[in-house]
């Protein structure tokens, strides 16, 4: 979408009418696991549903693109930045989307629900669940994502994923006068995606859980932190690159043509993990992309598979859906 310098003045007017503070050229970098990346052109922070309908009035009208961001896990933004209207959720207090609660499930005597607003980060999520007397969630301390985000990809890992337990949602959609309340029927999730479109913003989430001691949901999420810590990278990453094809995994496929080590510009495939890409500190977003189609290519030539990238691409000649964990 080409977006008009006068739409985007036009946008920044309406908000600041509203008195929502518009930050202009904001480095979306910072906000990525990836730390790199460019600016938006127009950057809003959202703490209550209040905030986000003055968001959706300022933009009804104008050609503006959206771009909804969560904790960045598996986002990258092109160097060139993102031309339109960044919206995130605001991370820290006061802020509407960091509630958790976890409740007796009426419907299952044996369970609870747990309830959690989208800008809550799935690792906090899990402990304090634990915490709670809560089982089955503890899968999510290995997702560095929110829960929004978590929704928007349908977020999974340790034999589990959001629609495994997901029993209702909240949002807003941007773009048009849509909203409200649904079950996970409307999410139409699949691997690493659902319906959830780039300008519908999860609100709230919440989850059916088991009950268990607190002691075993401890040692789970010690579990899952010690694997992780053995078997991935740290640094700046996002994570998984490529989505698994079926009957094998992307790692695999990658590790078996020798791409570990395989390096574009500022940009490396893990020799710990060959489903990650590491960028250097200080590099460049168009270093990883462009490793990503070397190792596409690669593995197509050796094995005849399309990888297909899980990580969300904004602001790229070619890119994936907009919308971020």
């Amino acid at each position: 979408m080409s977006t008009s310098a006068a739409d985007l003045d036009a946008l920044a007017r309406a908000l600041g009418h509203q008195g929502t503070v518009v930050r202009r050229d904001e480095p979306l970098g910072p906000l990525t696991t990836y730390r790199v990346g460019g600016p938006a052109a127009l950057f809003v922070e959202a703490r209550t549903e209040a905030d986000l309908a003055a968001v959706r009035a300022a933009l009804a009208g104008l050609a503006v693109p959206v771009l909804v961001v969560g904790k960045g896990s598996n986002l990258l933004v092109a160097d060139a930045g993102f031309c339109g209207l960044a919206v995130r959720l605001a991370p820290t207090e006061p802020s509407a989307f960091l509630e958790c609660a976890v409740e007796a499930d009426p419907e299952r005597p044996a369970g609870v629900v747990v309830r959690a607003g989208a800008a809550l980060g799935l690792p906090v999520l899990a402990r304090r669940a634990v915490e709670a007397g809560a089982r089955g969630l503890e899968w999510m301390v290995g997702v560095p994502g929110s829960v929004g985000g978590a929704l928007r990809m349908n977020a999974g890992g340790h034999g589990s994923d959001v629609a495994a337990s997901l029993r209702r949602y909240r949002w807003l959609d941007l773009a048009g006068d849509g909203g409200g309340e649904a079950g996970p029927d409307r999410l139409r999730p699949s691997y690493r995606s659902s319906s959830l479109r780039p300008t519908e913003v999860v609100l709230w989430a919440e989850f059916a859980a088991g009950r268990g001691p607190v002691a075993e949901g401890r040692a789970a999420i010690s579990d899952i932190v010690r694997w992780r810590r053995a078997n991935q990278p740290g640094g700046s990453n996002a994570g998984s690159v490529f989505t698994n094809p079926e009957g094998t995994s992307a790692g695999a496929l990658i590790d078996g043509a020798g791409l570990k080590g395989l390096r574009v510009g500022t940009a490396s495939v893990s020799t710990k993990h060959a489903n990650f890409i590491q960028a250097d500190e200080g590099g460049s977003a168009d270093d990883v992309v462009a490793l990503m189609d070397r190792v596409r290519a690669i593995v197509l030539e050796r094995t005849g598979i399309t990888l297909v990238a899980e990580v969300v691409l904004v602001g790229f000649a070619s890119e994936g859906s907009e919308g971020a964990r």
